[in-house]
C-alpha cells in the first residue's frame, strides 16, 4: 500500500521586503539559508568531545525574480540605498513555514544579462537576526 501522496504548490510562498508584497518569481523563487552550522564538534587530546552551540543569528535570503517583475526598481533602488528592512519568507503548504529578519540590506544590485532571451534577476539579503520557524 502507498502512502498519501503530497502535493507542493509554489502559489503558496510569499515574500515581504519592508512591507512590499514580491511578485513575478523567477523559476528558482526563493533560497532561505543560515550563514553557518547550528553546532561545531571539537575532539580533545584525549578523545573527549565537546559540542558546541554557534550563536551566530546571520543567514541570507535569495530571491529571484523575473526581469519584468515590478518590484525589480524597488529592489534594485533598495541595494543602492543600503537601508535595512525586514524581510519575511512564508510557506502556507504543509508544512508550514515562516523565515523572518527584522534586520535585512540587499548584498548589491541584481546582476544585469542581456541575451537573446530575458532572465531572471537574483537578490541576495544580509539578514542579521535571521529566524526559521
Amino acid at each position: 500500500m502507498a502512502g498519501e501522496v503530497k502535493t507542493y504548490d509554489s502559489m503558496d510562498v510569499t515574500t515581504i521586503v519592508d512591507g512590499v508584497f514580491l511578485t513575478g518569481y523567477g523559476e528558482d523563487l526563493v533560497t532561505v539559508a543560515k550563514d553557518e552550522e547550528q553546532y561545531t564538534t571539537a575532539v580533545g587530546a584525549q578523545g573527549d568531545v565537546i559540542r558546541n552551540k554557534v550563536n551566530n543569528p546571520l543567514g541570507t535570503i535569495t530571491v529571484t525574480l523575473q526581469r519584468t517583475s515590478p518590484q525589480v526598481p524597488y529592489l534594485d533602488g533598495l541595494a543602492n540605498s543600503g537601508k535595512l528592512v525586514p524581510v519575511s519568507v512564508m510557506f502556507s503548504g504543509t508544512p508550514k513555514e515562516t523565515n523572518v529578519a527584522t534586520q535585512a540590506y540587499l548584498k548589491k544590485p541584481a546582476d544585469r544579462e542581456y541575451g537573446s532571451e530575458a532572465g531572471d534577476k537574483s537578490y541576495e539579503f544580509q539578514c542579521l537576526d535571521l529566524s526559521m520557524n
